[in-house]
């Protein structure tokens, strides 16, 4: 397996992504403080977001799954559509090339000026697997693995206001609170983005069984403790392996879901720092 290096070597300065992290006094409104991670720490992230989603394989940076009309790359699975296609997921993988230009990080020529995916179909992607444009585009993405982590910790900033928008107002200062815990280390920020990667932000009410949703929110809400660093990690690890048995147990049975749960609770056992 071709192993990655950290991109950010070869321009001028670190790049610092954040979360929100909240610190406030008691009594005191919420405010949001950055949270900055060091290019090594985001390279740690990545790489375990890597292995969780791809197995940490070169190949499974380039992706196109049957029946979707998108190209997923890189470690969060960043959309890319084929010209004149308008698919209802977020397209996320020219707002990461944006997110490298600004950090001066070297992009393909081609890669550049493409506006659209160059593929316009599965079977066309597939057909393209071995050739230099593909081969150029794993290259990029196996040595931008750091960025990619500090784009998806950025975007984290987002999520949370979505979560905040879709909560009772009663709840909002607790999810503040947690999200807070939670992005005090670069361990908990590993755990807030892997989670969201991988079972969204929970403001979907499609996707819920029984009312009851799986995602970042309803960890959150679920988290009532004080304590930062480890502590904040373990709890939100406990937590959210119970959201994912909650869904499992409210699911149509037809489904199946408790034959991914023992895979699901692996990789939520790895947010704590004991893992």
């Amino acid at each position: 397996m071709e192993k990655p290096r950290s991109s950010t070597r070869h321009h001028t300065g670190r790049i610092l992504a954040s979360c929100l992290l909240f610190i406030a006094p008691a009594g005191a409104n919420w405010a949001a403080e950055a949270v900055r991670i060091s290019d090594a720490d985001a390279l740690r992230i990545g790489k375990k977001i890597w292995q969780n989603e791809s197995n940490g394989t070169v190949a499974g940076l380039t992706a196109w799954n049957t029946g979707e009309n998108f190209a997923s790359l890189g470690i969060g699975h960043f959309i890319w559509y084929p010209q004149g296609v308008n698919g209802p997921f977020e397209e996320s993988f020219p707002k990461f090339l944006a997110f490298a230009r600004e950090h001066r990080v070297a992009i393909p020529g081609w890669v550049n000026q493409s506006p659209a995916c160059p593929w316009n179909s599965r079977a066309e992607f597939s057909s393209a697997e071995n050739s230099t444009q593909m081969r150029e585009l794993r290259q990029f993405l196996s040595r931008t693995i750091d960025v990619q982590a500090q784009f998806m910790v950025a975007r984290l900033q987002r999520s949370l206001a979505k979560m905040l928008d879709e909560a009772a107002p009663a709840e909002r200062a607790n999810i503040e609170r947690q999200f807070g815990r939670v992005a005090s280390t670069p361990h908990g920020c590993y755990a807030l983005v892997d989670f969201v990667n991988f079972k969204g932000e929970g403001v979907l009410h499609t996707e819920r069984y029984h009312g009851e949703g799986w995602g970042l929110l309803q960890v959150l809400e679920q988290m009532h403790g004080t304590e930062n660093g480890a502590g904040a990690a373990r709890e939100f690890s406990n937590s959210a392996a119970a959201m994912l048995r909650r869904r499992v147990q409210n699911s149509p049975p037809e489904r199946h879901e408790a034959r991914w749960l023992p895979g699901w609770l692996k990789r939520v056992h790895s947010y704590s720092e004991n893992s």
